[in-house]
């Protein structure tokens, strides 16, 4: 299984992953070609979840020529996935593709940027909408966002998501690009998600930016800037 644990997260190692990954880093990756890598990567980490946290069960099937027994996953009508407006929406897109009959809930969140970072390394966080479906205990739920800076933004989201919920089955926080700050801090906050990337990168700069990072994923993918 191409997923490799670290001390706080999971890193997707598949090759695929990696190769996507590269393309949207390049700065000369032109507005669709970013927003279909986005996609492709939400796809390639959603077979990664599949693989690596769903079960299989075995099922008699009746081939045009006999009986035999095959295999399938368990749990594929039990999933949610939070859409963390704006970025996530192709990465969710993505997703989408690896399952299909997911319950889809959306918030709307994001930092005060002119406020900045507090000397703890947070920002503000407004939230302007929630959307969500109900969660119960079978459930696996997958907070998307290809971006987890500081983490201020997941964790208000996940507060949003848990409130007044039962805890689910698996808690997945899935993102494209992480920055060390932001992976501990949402799981000192949060210890029963698992927090799954493709990568890690080195560090937030002045602002909390990731670098190197991707940019802003939600400008590059609906050409906003």
């Amino acid at each position: 299984m191409p997923i490799e644990d670290r001390d706080d997260a999971h890193v997707i190692t598949h090759a695929l992953a990696k190769d996507t990954l590269s393309k949207l880093r390049d700065k000369h990756t032109e507005q669709v070609a970013f927003r279909k890598g986005l996609v492709k990567l939400g796809r390639i980490a959603g077979y990664e979840v599949i693989d690596g946290a769903m079960e299989t069960e075995y099922v008699s099937i009746e081939t045009p020529l006999t009986e035999t027994t095959g295999e399938r996953v368990k749990g594929l009508d039990d999933v949610v996935i939070i859409n963390v407006l704006r970025a996530a929406t192709p990465f969710v897109e993505g997703l989408l593709k690896a399952f299909p009959r997911a319950k889809q809930g959306v918030i709307s969140a994001g930092r005060d940027e002119e406020a900045g970072m507090n000397e703890n390394g947070e920002f503000p966080i407004t939230v302007d909408y929630v959307k969500l479906p109900d969660i119960r205990e079978e459930d696996t739920v997958i907070v998307a966002d290809p971006m987890l800076a500081t983490g201020s933004t997941m964790c208000t989201v996940l507060d949003a998501v848990l409130e007044d919920q039962p805890d689910p089955e698996n808690l997945f926080v899935l993102s494209a690009v992480s920055a060390p700050d932001g992976l501990l801090r949402v799981s000192e906050q949060f210890p029963e998600a698992d927090l799954l990337t493709v990568s890690i990168d080195d560090h937030l700069d002045e602002n909390g930016y990731i670098i190197p990072g991707l940019g802003d994923a939600g400008d590059r993918a609906f050409r906003t800037n």
